[in-house]
């Protein structure tokens, strides 16, 4: 729990300040993810990352008001973002929310495995938001092969719901996050723009 808290809140500290990074002139600008906009990559990021995570380590749904807003809508997003991430980090330091199983909504399972899920959208789609606004994205060798690990332990099945591409050729000596975003069917030799 401790380690896994650790990679959260590093992750966190990341995603805040790659936010904060990002222009209002930005987000209408092409991503990784084909699919999103800068716009709807962090409103999707924001959700998931800051509320989700905070409401997965209470046990409760995200209610429809969070699911529909545009969180860029306001001006001060990025500080608001950094906020909520610092009440989700808050709510995994009790050691009783990594006991037992969280449902998700798309299915239940382990609250370590969830979170390590969470901090993997955190750090991925960080990277996604990071490059598409002209940034970089960075996190420790431990994180990196934390992420790696995760990635790994769940690539086929998220390209069984399309959350992630194929997969993208790097050296296998490339450093660990770099293999991840390649298992992740991102390109890591993507420069930022």
């Amino acid at each position: 729990m401790n380690e896994l808290h650790a990679h959260m809140k590093e992750c966190a500290a990341e995603a805040a300040r790659v936010a904060r990074g990002v222009r209002a002139d930005q987000l209408s600008g092409p991503t990784p993810c084909t699919e999103f906009d800068v716009r709807t990559l962090v409103n999707h990021w924001v959700l998931y990352t800051s509320h989700g995570l905070e409401h997965r380590a209470l046990r409760r749904p995200l209610p429809e008001t969070l699911t529909e807003r545009d969180f860029t809508a306001d001006p001060h997003w990025a500080q608001a973002y950094a906020a909520q991430l610092d009440r989700a980090v808050a709510a995994w330091a009790d050691p009783a929310v990594w006991e037992g199983e969280i449902d998700t909504g798309f299915g239940v399972g382990p609250a370590p495995e969830i979170a390590s899920l969470v901090i993997k959208e955190m750090a991925v789609h960080g990277w996604d938001v990071a490059v598409s606004t002209g940034q970089e994205y960075t996190v420790s060798p431990e994180v990196e092969e934390f992420l790696l690990r995760v990635v790994e332990e769940n690539a086929e099945m998220y390209r069984q719901y399309d959350g992630f591409a194929d997969p993208v050729a790097v050296d296998a000596g490339a450093p660990a996050f770099e293999r991840a975003l390649a298992l992740s069917g991102r390109d890591p030799r993507r420069s930022p723009r």
